[in-house]
């Protein structure tokens, strides 16, 4: 039946997510002193940074109670996302989406638990100009998000003027 193999593939696709950013943050952890930064080309530096607060270190300087508030929030995302995903009526396209979120948020979920911040290790620049470090995890959701904004502006958009 097609509806679980696309639920399968949600699944899967938070699974790879989950266990690829768990990997390469172990692997910072291990081989990256803590505050470092390693050039890797002329707009890559890989860094070991903590970021205890959400996108763009929001809540970062909270004092503490933010790291209980996002593994909350994370637990919830993550019940609501696989909800979304077992739903018959979800697109193969919105399964891929939630399940890319899915996966991030338990992989940033993890590092709250396990490190009490999110381990943070991609820093792009161009020049002296320096977008926050990220992570895998963080792709993920952006990737996600993306894959159903795209469908619901354009995807259903069309479906409805066909149908319409």
């Amino acid at each position: 039946m097609p509806t679980e193999r696309g639920i399968r593939r949600g699944f899967l696709l938070a699974g790879l997510v989950l266990a690829g950013d768990v990997a390469t943050k172990a692997a910072i952890v291990a081989w990256v002193e803590y505050g470092a930064r390693h050039e890797w080309g002329p707009v890559l530096n890989i860094v070991h940074v903590l970021n205890r607060g959400a996108a763009f270190s929001f809540l970062h300087d909270a004092g503490g109670w933010q790291r209980f508030f996002f593994i909350a929030v994370a637990l919830v995302a993550s019940a609501l996302l696989i909800f979304m995903i077992r739903r018959p009526v979800t697109s193969p396209r919105q399964r891929l989406g939630f399940g890319l979120i899915l996966g991030g948020a338990l992989a940033n979920m993890f590092d709250r638990i396990v490190h009490g911040a999110v381990v943070d290790w991609i820093d792009v620049h161009w020049g002296a100009l320096h977008w926050p470090a990220f992570n895998i995890a963080d792709i993920g959701i952006t990737v996600g998000a993306v894959l159903i904004v795209v469908h619901e502006l354009f995807v259903r958009k069309a479906a409805g003027e066909a149908n319409g």
